[in-house]
Order: structure tokens, then sequence, then C-alpha cells
């Protein structure tokens, strides 16, 4: 590995399911000299193959490194990690929280670390494990400009849509919303479901056609172009292209209700956008 240059020197705690891709992706990135911990052995050894230093703990790894990632289960265990980083922890560390947290957490973190001299983001990933194996992770950071800057080598070793959000918090509110959406839009497909197999339809090829579409149209991300959710305006350029969305979406929304009424199939999320959509466009 080649020489580190100066804060560049980086620590990963919690190596599961998706911080173990990501900190391989760190340990694979040259200019970088990376440091891990995890209390489950076997991905520590599979880190150490790949280049990596393994420290013997959390307070051991924060005396070492310029940024110190954390990608552990919950608000408890990011507290935990902090509390003992905090022990050993040189003025100028910067801390990046990536597992999701309460809306909350980062701001109390962050005054917590303020304390010691320490700097913290919060920059939950979306992208799922695939993302993280293949370093296209979307990386959504809250936090001060200059922290940003010393973690950002770091972050685009992960991720290829690295996105400043604003201050300490707005990283973890990106991603609220970001995934209110993702799991939302699960809860419909499960009604979709539902209503297919009543219609004696394929499920599996079903599941096809919409990632197929999805990836075509951009999926529920397709509205998303405004840098408002007020109102539209009628002589506004969206309102044209939102009247055509909700003529489409409340026509073949009635025609799926009504199909679900027939085939008796409880649908309530589809009867809520039947009645939402227009509203919910701007119109």
């Amino acid at each position: 590995m080649a020489e580190a240059a100066a804060g560049s020197v980086i620590g990963f705690v919690g190596l599961g399911n998706i911080g173990k891709p990501m900190a391989l992706r760190l340990a694979a990135a040259e200019a970088l000299d990376v440091h891990v911990y995890d209390v489950a052995p076997g991905p520590l050894a599979e880190l150490e193959a790949a280049g990596a230093k393994v420290a013997g703990s959390v307070a051991d790894l924060a005396a070492a490194v310029d940024v110190l990632c954390v990608m552990v289960r919950d608000d408890d265990q990011v507290r935990a990690v902090l509390d003992e980083a905090l022990t050993t922890a040189r003025g100028g560390l910067v801390v990046v929280v990536h597992s999701t947290v309460a809306p909350g957490t980062p701001g109390e973190l962050a005054d917590l670390a303020a304390r010691s001299g320490v700097r913290l983001l919060d920059a939950p990933v979306s992208g799922g494990p695939m993302g993280a194996a293949d370093g296209t992770l979307a990386i959504l950071v809250g936090g001060e400009d200059e922290a940003f800057a010393a973690a950002r080598p770091a972050l685009e070793a992960m991720g290829t849509k690295v996105v400043h959000t604003g201050p300490v918090g707005s990283g973890t509110r990106f991603k609220l919303a970001r995934n209110l959406m993702h799991f939302v839009s699960f809860t419909a497909a499960t009604e979709a479901q539902r209503l297919a197999e009543a219609a004696g339809l394929d499920l599996k090829a079903l599941g096809d056609v919409v990632r197929h579409t999805d990836a075509i149209t951009g999926g529920p991300g397709a509205i998303m172009h405004r840098e408002t959710a007020a109102s539209i305006a009628p002589d506004d350029f969206w309102h044209g292209v939102f009247s055509h969305v909700a003529a489409l979406g409340e026509k073949d929304l009635g025609f799926a209700v009504a199909l679900a009424d027939e085939l008796g199939v409880d649908v309530p999320l589809a009867r809520l956008a039947e009645q939402r959509l227009r509203k919910g466009l701007g119109l």
C-alpha cells in the first residue's frame, strides 16, 4: 500500500452485512491507510487479508486514525462506540456515523464529540449490500464543511453519489425521507401482488416487469424534479406535466381498485392514492 497522506488514515467499526463491503472498498483504495475493528473475528480476518490493519479495540482505533467510520446496528451501539472513541481520540478526529439513527441523535452526538475536539458527521447510506460491494452507494452527509472535506476521500471510495445535505442531522433526515418512500412503495407492492395473485397472474413475471420499467422511467423518483412541494401555478411547466400524470394515475387506480373490489382484495393504499394523488402532485 502506498504511504498515506495526512488525513487519509481511516478507521472503520462495524463489519456487518453492509459495513464489511464498505470497509473492503476502503481497503482497496491505494491512497488510504485503513484500520478496522469489530467484535466478530471472521470479518476482521477478511479485512486483514485485504490489507487493512486490525485494531484491538475501538479506543485503539480512534487513537490511530484521522477519520472514524461507524456502521453499527442502532443508536445505542453508535453511542457506545463514540463513548469509547472519545477516551483516546485526538483533537480534530472526524467521526462519520453511517448507521441510520433517530432524527435527534446526530445533533446530540455532535455536541458530545465537540467537548473533546472531535467533529461528527451523520452519513447514512442508500444502496444496500449490493451498492456497498461495488462501491456505488449514495452517501448522505450532514455536518460542517471542513469535516466533510476531511472525510470525502473515504466517502468517495465507498460511494458514487456523495451528497453534502447540510448541517449535522440533515443526512439522517434525508435518509428517512428516502426510506419513507422506499418502504411505502414496498407496502404498495404487496397490494399489487395480492391483486395479481387473485387475478391468476405470475407474480415473478410482474416483478420482472416492475424492475424493467422502473429502470426506464425512474420509478417514484420520476416525479421528483421540483424544488418545492407547494401547489403549482397554472402557468408553470410542471402543471401540464403533472396534470397528465394525475389523469393517467386516477384512471388506472380507478380500474385497479374496481378489479380489487371484484376479486375481494383489500387495497387501502391504492384507495388512499386515488384520493390524494392529484393534491400530492401540487394540483
